[in-house]
């Protein structure tokens, strides 16, 4: 199956999302062999979920799939121009590529702007709109301590 056709498909999810109550965004992950491991929807409102963005579930589904949590030969096809958090998530998966058919504009115009966050994220963490503050603790580096020592970590 070429690029059409899965960014075809993932804008069905998205119009069958819509149907369902969804959001209007879909997404399919498609490991080196072109098989489809993961495909997720917008279900925000459904779930009450923040972070269930199309492109997450379909992260979250095709990690369960390949018993990882690198999808470093898999490629991402989804109906849009993914936003900032799952932008994140993208190169947190290491995917390989990413192919989307609307751009954040077409986002925008139908009421899904991130401007404000791609704004925020540049901003010092003092000066954005939500409160960021760092506080001092003395034991703030122990985390990271406890796992450099810890000799059977898994690195990610």
């Amino acid at each position: 199956m070429g690029k059409q056709k899965y960014l075809n498909e993932a804008v069905q999810l998205a119009v069958e999302s819509v149907e369902n109550k969804g959001g209007p965004f879909g997404a399919i992950i498609t490991d080196k062999n072109g098989s489809i491991i993961g495909q997720g929807t917008n279900t925000v409102t459904k779930f009450n979920d923040p972070t269930a963005h199309a492109e997450i579930q379909a992260i979250r589904q095709a990690c369960q799939a390949k018993q990882t949590f690198q999808l470093s030969d898999c490629i991402l096809y989804t109906s849009c121009e993914p936003c900032p958090m799952c932008l994140g998530a993208i190169y947190w998966a290491r995917i390989e590529k990413v192919y989307y058919a609307a751009d954040q504009k077409l986002a925008a115009a139908a009421g899904f702007d991130d401007a404000l966050i791609y704004e925020e994220i540049e901003k010092a963490p003092n000066e954005r709109k939500i409160l960021f503050q760092e506080i001092s603790l003395e034991e703030r580096n122990r985390p990271f301590e406890e796992w450099n020592d810890k000799p059977d970590k898994i690195k990610y």
